[in-house]
């Protein structure tokens, strides 16, 4: 066992290869247990050799039981091919990082020295920084081992592999009798043969055929290209070694090209494997609700199983009624409930197990259903159709146990994205709240207090006041009151308009009655400045909620005032724009400047008020005001009032009846 010389503290990778022997099963559990007690992750690699393509039934059942026990553990699963199995499982576990390797030990010894490695000694020298758990059992291995020997059998060709290796053969005795008769040498027309053992090869399945043709084509240049003719005699003394050497280069020929096309299938395998994940990656990121993530899921799996897939999508603590995506790729409709159905699908929801065609569990299920989970998390059940009963292969699978990793880690994204947005709306409400509280508790304290001391004087000094400095009192207390007044209408009016909750009640209005109207409640302050309206020589008909109107052109009128010196000008003006009426409420006092033009519609903002004031505004007013020309679809903006001072303008559609009619 090789010590692993990283830090323990940081967090394991464990790799448990994959095999379809039946020790594998002990394993993968091994190291899942592992993976629990080290709080690390992990995956289980399957390296697909081309001599799996002959497994038999039995193997591959039990490789695709462990696959499956893996994926329940908690691993990714991953699969690569090539013939040296030791190379592939190092070489993955250098690049992925991994800390730890669980392997069975074969219980196959080197028989000498100079024998080659087993493949856990190989595995140790490759890998020599890593963990490596070597887990025995050794006579589970060597009872698989007696009964995959004896299962061995020879893959038999087709006629028409038959019939084309034939007639390769004698386009190349025909071939090698021409150029006998050209005077060619002998090594031209075993070429000839090597190239017709190689299209033998490359045209046929597997290597009978390929055997077959490196023995036959010794046998036809013996017997048809060398003297004696017809004969399988040679009379040259030198024949037995050409003949053993062109058998021995047509066999090598023939593995090397049956080995090559074995790679060539596993690696357009895994290219259409990639291609397929990568598509389904790409596609997913572009997702944006649930139901994206299941069709998009649905549409891979058909391209991979070319059959209807059926989709329960999770939502909360319940399974929501099937949809069924058809592979021809008609639109996606909802599937009528069958109790049989409704079981097994609610047992791969509890249980987050796979169940119904091709499993023990509700075998008689017309669908092979699939939980969509990551970890102990359900997002939804897959079925798929399985008539036949027969169950996707090792590669399928894979590919299979991929998407569906991919649609819960792509559900898992938009939920924490969602979790997190409703966290960041939830904190921007509670600091909301908290400013809404910090600044009512300031700036209330100062009006209720006035009110207090001046109630108080009234009452216990009420005969010793002379009239006048009782009028002011009242009218203080009058004063405090209003502004009060006006900061709950505030509030109130914005918590409706914000949270969708206020209705617009909109009717045709003129605005020189708006104006008018708003400054009749204007702030009592405003005496001491000079107020001037100008809305044109015509009167201009506007569809809108007065009310509403009448409170923002008050709010405006009321920031002028508290903000601008005694006897400042204040100008309030109507105009026509196209099919919108413009209106603009400016002052010359001091403006505000660049730098706080941005904020000055932001809630509890409040500028720098340079005149004496005994109360501060909470800084709703044009919050207020923007939400209503919002609601009425336009937007108020803020510009400078040359040579000084503000204007604040905003537009509202011009109403469509006639004022002449």
């Amino acid at each position: 066992m090789v010590k692993n010389t990283e830090n323990e503290l940081s967090k394991d990778h464990i790799l448990v290869c994959l095999s379809s022997s039946p020790s594998n099963e002990r394993i993968v559990r091994m190291a899942g247990k592992m993976a629990q007690a080290f709080c690390g992750s992990l995956t289980a690699l399957y390296v697909q050799t081309p001599g799996d393509t002959v497994m038999n039934t039995a193997d591959m059942s039990r490789l695709q039981a462990n696959m499956r026990l893996a994926q329940q553990l908690g691993a990714e699963i991953v699969t690569t091919h090539g013939e040296d199995v030791p190379t592939q499982i190092a070489e993955y576990a250098l690049l992925s990082d991994v800390t730890k390797i669980v392997i069975g030990r074969s219980g196959v010894q080197r028989p000498h020295f100079w024998s080659e490695p087993t493949l856990t000694e190989r595995l140790i020298a490759l890998a020599p920084d890593v963990d490596i758990y070597i887990i025995p059992d050794v006579e589970a291995y060597k009872s698989y081992r007696r009964k995959r020997l004896i299962s061995i059998r020879p893959a038999f060709p087709t006629a028409l592999e038959l019939l084309l290796t034939v007639g390769i053969l004698v386009a190349a005795t025909i071939i090698g009798w021409g150029f006998l008769r050209l005077g060619f040498a002998n090594a031209n027309i075993i070429m000839v043969y090597l190239l017709g053992v190689l299209l033998t090869s490359a045209f046929t399945s597997g290597y009978t055929c390929g055997v077959l043709s490196a023995f036959l084509s010794v046998i036809l240049f013996n017997y048809f290209l060398t003297e004696p003719r017809l004969s399988l005699v040679a009379y040259g003394s030198k024949y037995p070694i050409t003949f053993a050497v062109m058998f021995a280069s047509a066999l090598l020929t023939c593995t090397l090209a049956t080995k090559l096309k074995a790679h060539a299938q596993l690696s357009a395998r895994d290219a259409y494997r990639t291609k397929l994940l990568f598509d389904m990656n790409r596609q997913l990121q572009k997702a944006e609700t649930p139901d994206e993530v299941y069709q998009m899921t649905a549409t891979q799996i058909q391209k991979l199983m070319q059959r209807d897939v059926l989709v329960y999508p999770a939502q909360g603590e319940a399974l929501l009624d099937g949809i069924v995506y058809p592979a021809d790729g008609s639109s996606p409709h909802s599937v009528t409930k069958e109790k049989q159905e409704q079981d097994v699908i609610r047992w791969v929801w509890q249980n987050r197990k796979r169940a119904g065609a091709t499993t023990e569990t509700f075998a008689k299920a017309k669908r092979l259903y699939l939980a969509i989970r990551i970890g102990q998390q359900v997002y939804g059940v897959i079925g798929i159709p399985m008539e036949k009963q027969t169950q996707p292969d090792a590669f399928t699978s894979s590919i299979l146990f991929s998407i569906l990793g991919e649609c819960a880690l792509a559900l898992e994204s938009l939920h924490n994205a969602e979790e997190k947005e409703k966290a960041a709306v939830l904190a921007k409400n509670e600091q909301l709240r908290a400013n809404l509280l910090r600044s009512i508790s300031h700036d209330l304290r100062t009006p209720l207090t006035s009110i207090s001391g001046n109630a108080d004087t009234l009452l216990h000094s009420y005969n010793m006041l002379d009239e006048q400095t009782r009028k002011q009192i009242f009218t203080d207390i009058y004063d405090d009151a209003q502004w009060l007044t006006g900061l709950v209408e505030n509030l109130l009016s914005i918590t409706k308009i914000t949270d969708g909750s206020v209705k617009l009640h909109l009717s045709d209005q003129v605005v020189d009655d708006i104006v008018s109207e708003a400054l009749r409640h204007i702030d009592r302050r405003s005496a001491e400045h000079h107020i001037t309206v100008d809305c044109g020589d015509e009167p201009l008909l506007v569809r809108v909620d007065a009310g509403l109107i009448m409170q923002v052109l008050i709010n405006l009128v009321n920031n002028a005032v508290k903000y601008t010196p005694p006897g400042s000008n204040i100008r309030i003006t109507a105009i026509q724009q196209e099919k919108a009426a413009e209106i603009c409420v400016s002052d010359d006092g001091p403006g505000i400047p660049d730098e706080r033009k941005e904020l000055v519609f932001k809630m509890f903002f409040t500028g720098s008020n340079l005149i004496g004031d005994s109360r501060r505004s909470l800084g709703l007013g044009l919050t207020l005001c923007q939400a209503i020309i919002h609601a009425h679809h336009n937007e108020m903006t803020l510009k400078d009032n040359l040579p000084h001072g503000c204007i604040f303008s905003f537009t509202l559609p011009l109403s469509e009846v006639n004022l002449n009619e």
